[in-house]
This record gives structure tokens, C-alpha cells and sequence, in this order.
């Protein structure tokens, strides 16, 4: 049975994440995420890390394991990214022109979504 703080947590990993992907996302990041190490990236990367110990260690307290998981949403968010990015350009789709572009866009969303179920799993034990 889920118990509500692990709920709450989700909830709290999902807004940051709409926020993280969509509302603080410039041109600067989501037009240099498929070039590998390109700091647009990596900026993309570390807002969604230093986003999740904004709402999780006010919800449950500092610890060096969140901190951990948080550095490992980062090296797993920057390469779904990157991976998605990198394929986009080598399959040539387009969001006007390929449903495949939203096929991998859905599932670019549920990786993220699985790397925060795997966390809360890894830190709830």
C-alpha cells in the first residue's frame, strides 16, 4: 500500500518536474540537449537535480542519500534527454510532421517519471 508521504513526494517530484521541463526550459537548453556535454544540457540536468532537494528536503529533511539520488536523477535525466534528442535528429522526426516524435516524447516523460519511482523506492526502502 502507498502511504500518503509517498505520495506526497511523487506529487512533489512531478510538479518540479513540469516546472524543471517545461516552464524553466530555454532555448539555450532544449536546443543544445543532443550535443553530448554541451552545457545547455547539463544546465537542463541540474535544474531538475537542485529542483528535487527544493521540494523534497523542505518535505523531508536533508540527508546524504537524497542528496546521492539526486545526483543520480541528473546523470539519468541528462542522457534520457540526450538520448531522445539524439534520436529525434537521426530519425529526422518532427513534431508537426512524425507521430514517432510523440511517441518519443511520451516516452522520454515515462523514464523521468520511472527515475522518481525509483528513487522514492530506493530512499523509502
Amino acid at each position: 500500500m502507498i502511504e500518503n508521504v509517498t505520495l506526497v513526494a511523487f506529487s512533489l517530484l512531478f510538479f518540479k518536474h513540469f516546472v524543471a521541463d517545461f516552464l524553466l526550459q530555454g532555448p539555450y537548453q532544449f536546443l543544445n540537449k543532443g550535443n553530448y556535454g554541451h552545457p545547455g544540457g547539463i544546465l537542463h540536468a541540474v535544474i531538475q537535480a537542485v529542483g528535487t532537494l527544493l521540494v523534497l528536503v523542505p518535505y523531508l529533511g536533508y540527508s546524504a542519500v537524497l542528496l546521492y539520488l539526486a545526483i543520480a536523477e541528473c546523470v539519468i535525466h541528462y542522457h534520457v534527454d540526450w538520448a531522445k534528442m539524439s534520436l529525434n535528429v537521426k530519425m529526422d522526426w518532427k513534431c508537426d510532421k512524425s507521430k514517432e516524435f510523440w511517441w518519443l516524447v511520451g516516452f522520454d516523460q515515462y523514464l523521468h517519471y520511472m527515475t522518481y519511482a525509483a528513487m522514492l523506492l530506493i530512499y523509502f526502502g
